[in-house]
């Protein structure tokens, strides 16, 4: 039977945290959001396995999706946040608690809604992101301009220990048909590191084109993203809910395993779309 690992599923409560980019928002997205909502989905497509991802700079998102994974069988971990500007915090936060969570397994900061691309450049967060690497916790850059590569290319150079993984490909320019710019070149600087990863995730929004998205549109950009990285260093997520602005849990799945499955054999597809993800995150 097919493994597939989901590696980036979000879940919200107003209740247990407070999500500053949900304020005044007046789309689906706001409204609570829990995991059991898509359990006959990820039945359906044979899911076997999630990443709860944070979706708030604060604690406590990180501990509700803490409190979520251990009451859900099928999560093998969660991507939660740190006080990245604070290193004492930091490393406190993870020997005290963290560090002892077994479904803890890497940390997000939501760098897309700083106003400098370079946010990750200061030195009390260069200083944090050293100790994530000391303690073999990986780093997901949700970067939306070729500026968060270039940033991520730096803290790659400066501490070569931290793994990373580019959330949604950072936004490659699939609405434009741009083939492939910017964020090629960048992209084929980032392939050169090995401690970078690509997450093939988010594309139905990257397109543009609301529910009328097909496989065809992101094709060559996950194309581009396997012959750079390799089947060794790329996998998967469906960005859930967040994805529901451009179309269902199922078809976004649905075309990212009909593009990968039309050019993988079973040995590279197992990689892609379960085994990588498991030895980045650790489960």
């Amino acid at each position: 039977m097919q493994r597939i690992a989901d590696t980036h599923i979000h879940i919200w409560d107003f209740s247990k945290a407070d999500y500053a980019w949900l304020k005044g928002n007046t789309s689906l997205l706001n409204r609570v959001y829990a995991i059991d909502e898509i359990e006959t989905e990820r039945q359906a497509l044979g899911i076997t396995a999630g990443i709860l991802v944070q979706a708030a700079n604060n604690f406590e998102d990180t501990d509700w999706m803490l409190q979520v994974a251990t009451h859900t069988p099928w999560i093998a971990g969660i991507v939660g946040w740190l006080p990245l500007t604070d290193p004492d915090a930091t490393l406190k936060a993870l020997q005290h608690k963290y560090g002892k969570e077994n479904y803890f397994k890497g940390v997000r900061h939501l760098i897309h809604d700083e106003q400098d691309p370079r946010w990750l450049l200061q030195p009390a967060v260069l200083q944090s992101l050293g100790i994530l690497a000391e303690h073999d916790i990986p780093f997901d850059v949700v970067g939306i301009l070729p500026a968060h590569i270039e940033t991520a290319l730096v803290v790659a150079e400066k501490i070569p220990g931290l793994r990373m993984v580019f959330d949604h490909l950072n936004q490659p320019p699939v609405a434009t048909g741009e083939k492939f710019g910017r964020w090629g070149d960048l992209i084929k600087q980032a392939a050169q590191h090995s401690g970078f990863y690509m997450k093939i995730s988010g594309l139905g929004l990257t397109t543009g084109k609301g529910a009328g998205w097909t496989a065809a549109d992101i094709a060559p950009y996950i194309d581009f993203s396997l012959m750079h990285f390799g089947t060794e260093r790329c996998f998967c997520g469906g960005d859930w809910p967040v994805a529901l602005l451009a179309d269902s849990y199922t078809n976004s799945w649905s075309r990212y395993l009909d593009v990968l499955t039309g050019r993988l054999n079973q040995e590279e597809l197992d990689k892609v779309v379960y085994a990588n993800a498991s030895r980045f995150y650790s489960f």
